[in-house]
């Protein structure tokens, strides 16, 4: 039987003082100096300042927002830059792995409890604004992105495809990465700062770490333009359906039109189904 939405999504579950904002938007600028930055340690610092500051203002908020640093660190023990090759696709693909299981099974062994859920299924229809927005988005995708990718250069920032066991890796890569983050980005981050804060100041709390993490995966020159809106989208329309089946649609679907747009800027008429 299908599950509803979670109380994480739907309404903050934990009466936190408003002070606790600010170790939360220390946790999420901490994955800025440590993604978008690249610096170590004074993203490291700010995480942990965060915590520590997040403990004192709510035990509650300084577990959810340990979990979520857990993830953010592991990340950060890797460049996660776009790369193909055998030994940084399976590192990379290990610690993103690690990044979403640590957290949840603290959660569920550690804490006892089960504040990080995936929820595959609303147990509602999807209506037709949710049925039109799907075929919305690699239409969009595709007058959008190769415009993007070319005039900005943002496509070097993957490498050139040289062949077809190469081609598959990226094909992989690039679902595996969209698959992740969902699990992190919305069903972690974004549910456990749901517990303690209205939906938009946990949407922009989970957008700016998302995004922080997508500029150094690649999506750099304007591409913020592009992911913000993005980041902001997923997290809202997963409080709407309570349904992680959907988010991940939307995203792999935008997913496959991003593979086929940079494989075309490196190989100019290799794929010949768009206007730049």
């Amino acid at each position: 039987m299908a599950t509803p939405p979670t109380d994480a999504v739907n309404a903050p579950a934990q009466n936190t003082p408003r002070i606790g904002l600010l170790p939360a938007a220390g946790v999420s600028t901490s994955a800025f100096l440590l993604f978008g930055l690249q610096l170590a340690g004074w993203g490291h610092g700010l995480l942990l300042l965060s915590l520590l500051g997040a403990f004192l203002v709510s035990r509650e908020l300084g577990k959810d927002l340990s979990l979520i640093g857990l993830g953010v660190a592991i990340v950060s023990t890797t460049s996660v830059k776009a790369d193909v090759d055998w030994d940084r696709f399976f590192t990379i693909g290990t610690v993103l792995i690690l990044a979403v299981s640590a957290p949840l099974l603290v959660d569920r062994l550690v804490l006892r409890r089960r504040a990080i859920r995936f929820p595959w299924l609303s147990g509602e229809r999807w209506n037709r604004w949710q049925v039109g927005y799907i075929i919305a988005v690699p239409v969009l995708g595709w007058l959008i992105l190769p415009y993007y990718f070319i005039s900005s250069g943002a496509y070097e920032n993957w490498p050139a495809i040289t062949d077809a066991g190469a081609l598959g890796r990226f094909l992989v890569g690039v679902n595996f990465v969209g698959t992740w983050d969902e699990l992190f980005f919305i069903c972690t981050c974004f549910a456990l700062l749901r517990r303690h804060f209205g939906l938009w100041t946990a949407n922009i709390l989970q957008t700016i770490i998302f995004v922080s993490f997508l500029w150094e995966l690649g999506y750099q020159a304007w591409g913020p333009l592009l992911t913000v809106p993005f980041a902001l989208l997923q997290g809202w329309l997963f409080s709407r359906t309570g349904s992680l089946l959907y988010v991940l649609i939307v995203h792999l679907l935008f997913d496959v039109v991003v593979f086929l747009a940079i494989v075309h800027a490196h190989n100019p008429g290799a794929i010949p189904i768009f206007l730049v």
